[in-house]
């Protein structure tokens, strides 16, 4: 079932959806599935699966020849998902990458998706690899999230890369994107960020699912900004709550998202991580509750694998 099907099978209602990560290379998918067990009971309509393109070493040689190897720390999205359905019934929703994949990798890719059954991906840009200033695409890949939304969306016409192709089947994949409150971090500003966000719904997107954000005001202005410029589809608030002191200062670094003054007085009170979590889960709780109010279509959560507190704020909201 698609995302969009599954929000307006709600009737207003807000949904319940979390994201994991795929599994650390040489592990098995219980520790997936004992993740995912405890949050089954606010019964979430799909589960986001992550995909983590390769990374580059540089392992020293004899003379001080330097050997690129390509290391892959988290493989599996597309057998997670698979198993996903499989076990619980549920959508799962595989991210796909611009990052590491060429136009036919990305075809095989979808090809795979749906002879599963899968139904929904969610197309990103994906992030530049550690050895890179800026992100650089494969040789044959695409630049930019956009101009991956509209190669799914012709897949979903019949159209693939060979053109001498007759008769292709017909892909009928639910798009999703990503959404940025606080602009992308390589945007020169939000509203050139939000006039790129229209360009992917007019690729062939028919959602959108935010970074993480701590003040809803932030989300409440994008939301109405999006509005204003003619983005019509749904838009997904993504939440995570903070659980350790030095999210403070890696949450802003690795996410480009600004943290209440409020929030960070409390989290800088607290003597242990303990402490942090509590307050993490309340601000959460607080700022998912107020969501649910002003009628979110889902509220998703980022669980970074980890279930505990997730289902503790779900169990105050849901």
């Amino acid at each position: 079932m698609k995302i969009t099907e599954h929000i307006k099978a709600s009737k207003g209602r807000s949904l319940f959806s979390f994201e994991i990560l795929p599994p650390l290379k040489g592990h098995n998918i219980q520790g997936i599935f004992d993740g995912i067990d405890p949050l089954m009971d606010f019964k979430p309509p799909f589960v986001d699966v992550t995909y983590h393109r390769e990374e580059y070493v540089y392992i020293e040689r004899e003379k001080g020849l330097l050997e690129k190897r390509v290391v892959r720390k988290r493989p599996g999205t597309v057998g997670i998902c698979a198993a996903i359905q499989n076990k619980y019934k549920v959508d799962a929703v595989p991210h796909i990458l611009c990052g590491g994949f060429s136009k036919e990798d990305t075809e095989n890719f979808l090809i795979d998706l749906d002879f599963l059954g899968i139904q929904n991906v969610m197309a990103l840009r994906g992030d530049a690899v550690k050895s890179e200033l800026y992100f650089t695409p494969e040789a044959d890949g695409h630049r930019y999230a956009g101009e991956l939304v509209k190669q799914v969306a012709g897949m979903n016409e019949g159209k693939f890369l060979d053109e001498a192709l007759e008769n292709g089947h017909c892909t009928d994949f639910c798009i999703g994107v990503a959404g940025y409150p606080e602009k992308h971090m390589e945007a020169p500003s939000l509203e050139r960020d939000i006039q790129n966000l229209k360009a992917k719904q007019e690729a062939g997107a028919e959602y959108i699912v935010t970074q993480m954000f701590f003040d809803n005001e932030r989300f409440f202005q994008f939301e109405q900004k999006c509005r204003e410029n003619g983005i019509t589809i749904p838009i997904i608030p993504g939440l995570k709550p903070i659980s350790i002191k030095r999210h403070l200062s890696l949450i802003p670094h690795r996410f480009h998202v600004d943290l209440p003054d409020e929030l960070i007085r409390e989290v800088e009170k607290c003597g242990s991580n303990k402490e942090v979590q509590e307050v993490g889960i309340e601000w959460c709780v607080q700022q998912s509750k107020e969501l649910v109010a002003a009628g979110v279509p889902v509220l998703h959560y980022y669980s970074m694998g980890k279930s505990k507190n997730i289902k503790r704020i779900a169990a105050q909201v849901f």
